[in-house]
C-alpha cells in the first residue's frame, strides 16, 4: 500500500492555476521525486498535502485514509520541512529539537531522549547547546530537518531541503536521506537540482506550470527520448530549419536548437551507427557530432521547450 496517494490536486489563485490535476504515489523506502523550475507548482503541492492549504480539487490520502476524514491522524504519520527554515534562531539546536518533539505529542522525556539520538545521526551533538544563530547554513539545514523526524514519521515530505547550501552539506543531507529511506520511510522530495533527483530518488515527476507532465523511473524517463540515442551536432544552426530538410522529422525528434547546437533524439530502434551516417550527411557543415544517454534535462527540455532553472 502506498503511504501517499494524490489523485487530480488542484489549486488555483485567482487566474493563476498553481497546481492543475497532479496524480501520483510514493510507496514505503522510496523517494519520490517531484522535479521542476521554481514556480512550477512543487511547494503548493507539497502545502495541500500537509494540509496547511486546502485543495479546490482532488483527493490525498495518506496510508491508505482520506487526509481530510482526519487530519490530525494523518498528520502524526507525516514530517514536513519545509523550503523556508522553521526553527528559532535564539534557542540551541538541542532546544529547537526538544521544542518540536513537544509539539508533536511526545513527553517531555522522551523529547529529550528523542532529540539526543537526531543530533547525534545529524551530526550536531558538539554545537547541540550553541545558538542556532550561530550554525552554518548546512547546519541550520540539518536542525530543520531533525525537527520533523522527532515523532518518527512514516512519511516524510521535503521541499528543496538543500537549497543555498555548500555542496559538502548537500552531501551530508542526502545521505541521511538515503538512511530514511533505507529504514522504511516513503519520502517526497521536491528540488530543482538535476543531480539531486538523478542520483536520489527511485521514481520522478517533472511539474511545470501546475501539470505533471511525465513520471517514471530514471531508465523509463530516458527511454522517452530514445534510450542511449541522443545526439548533439555542432554547426552553424542561423536561419538553419530541420523542417526544410526532408524526411527529418520522421527520423529524428529536435530536443533543443541553437545558433552552434541542435540536439536530436533518434526514432525508432535504429543502430546508432546509421543515424551518425544520417546526421554527418545533413545539408550543413557539421563541425562535430556526440552520442550522449539523455539527462532529466534533455526529458525537461523536450517536454517545455526551455532548461529546469529558466
Amino acid at each position: 500500500m502506498s503511504l501517499l496517494k494524490v489523485q487530480g490536486l488542484t489549486k488555483t489563485f485567482g487566474a493563476i492555476r498553481a497546481v492543475d490535476s497532479v496524480s501520483f504515489e510514493v510507496k514505503p523506502g522510496e523517494i519520490y521525486g517531484l522535479l521542476g523550475p521554481n514556480g512550477a507548482g512543487k511547494t503548493t503541492t507539497i502545502a495541500m498535502i500537509s494540509g496547511l492549504l486546502r485543495p479546490d480539487g482532488g483527493e490525498v490520502f495518506v496510508a491508505g485514509a482520506s487526509f481530510w476524514a482526519d487530519p490530525q491522524k494523518a498528520k502524526r504519520i507525516m514530517g514536513v520541512v519545509p523550503q523556508e527554515l522553521a526553527i528559532y534562531e535564539e534557542l540551541s539546536g538541542r532546544e529547537n529539537l526538544e521544542f518540536w518533539g513537544r509539539m508533536a505529542g511526545l513527553a517531555a522525556r522522551d523529547a529529550k531522549t528523542r532529540a539526543a539520538e537526531l543530533l547525534e545521526a545529524l551530526v550536531l551533538t558538539e554545537r547541540a547547546q550553541d545558538a542556532v544563530k550561530t550554525y552554518s547554513g548546512g547546519m541550520k539545514r540539518r536542525v530543520n530537518l531533525g525537527c520533523a523526524l522527532l515523532h518518527k514519521p512514516k512519511l516524510l515530505l521535503l521541499d528543496e531541503p538543500t537549497v543555498g547550501i555548500d555542496p559538502q552539506a548537500r552531501l551530508n543531507i542526502l545521505e541521511f536521506i538515503r538512511q530514511l529511506r533505507a529504514s522504511g520511510t516513503a519520502v517526497l522530495y521536491t528540488t530543482h537540482y538535476l543531480e539531486e533527483a538523478e542520483t536520489l530518488c527511485q521514481r520522478i515527476g517533472i511539474i511545470d506550470h501546475g501539470r505533471l507532465l511525465a513520471e517514471g523511473t530514471l531508465g523509463e524517463l530516458q527511454e522517452r527520448l530514445g534510450g542511449d540515442r541522443l545526439f548533439v551536432i555542432e554547426a552553424d544552426f542561423k536561419n538553419v530549419s530541420p523542417d526544410a530538410w526532408a524526411g527529418f522529422r520522421e527520423r529524428f525528434r529536435v530536443i533543443q536548437k541553437t545558433d552552434q547546437h541542435l540536439a536530436v533524439a533518434a526514432i525508432g530502434a535504429r543502430d546508432p551507427s546509421e543515424c551518425l551516417k544520417e546526421l554527418l550527411g545533413l545539408p550543413v557543415r557539421v563541425e562535430n557530432v556526440t552520442l550522449k544517454r539523455p539527462s532529466l534535462n534533455d526529458v525537461f527540455l523536450q517536454l517545455t521547450g526551455r532548461k529546469l532553472r529558466e
